[in-house]
């Protein structure tokens, strides 16, 4: 391995690292935790409910996680859950969860879509791609460790 590839992919993992910071920062901002930030992300992605299971699959948070900050957003009124089939249950907003999902994470889907419509379809093409694939990639190579 060159020392240019090993300083691209330091650069690389960098700049994911600061990617992360930067939301985790923008959920403080606007009191909330990462978990509770996810959840209502997803669930305003998925027009107010989603299936549990989505929910942790969709923010590659794991389940206790998700359970435990769930359960949290429940007592504050923010979401609720109904029971499917079997053991699977959905997670809906509240009014309150609608409310506050407008003041939160609709601010940054919008930073997000200004981000994104800013470059071409091409680069937006071309960016999405190529995540996909480095995490499809990694997540092959990595099962055997």
């Amino acid at each position: 391995m060159t020392k240019k590839l090993i300083r691209e992919m330091l650069r690389f993992n960098h700049l994911t690292t600061e990617i992360d910071a930067a939301y985790h920062e923008a959920s403080l901002k606007l009191g909330l935790s990462d978990s509770a930030m996810h959840i209502l992300y997803t669930l305003c992605g998925n027009g107010g409910s989603c299936g549990l299971s989505n929910i942790c699959s969709l923010s590659g948070i794991r389940k206790q996680t998700i359970n435990s900050a769930l359960r949290k957003l429940q007592d504050e009124k923010l979401v609720y859950m109904q029971a499917l089939d079997g053991k699977k249950k959905s997670v809906h907003l509240t009014d309150s969860g609608k409310l506050l999902a407008e003041r939160t994470v609709s601010r940054i889907i919008e930073i997000e879509n200004e981000i994104f419509s800013s470059w071409t379809k091409e680069e937006r093409d071309i960016y999405i791609e190529l995540t996909q694939r480095y995490l499809d990639e990694f997540k092959e190579k990595t099962t055997e460790l």
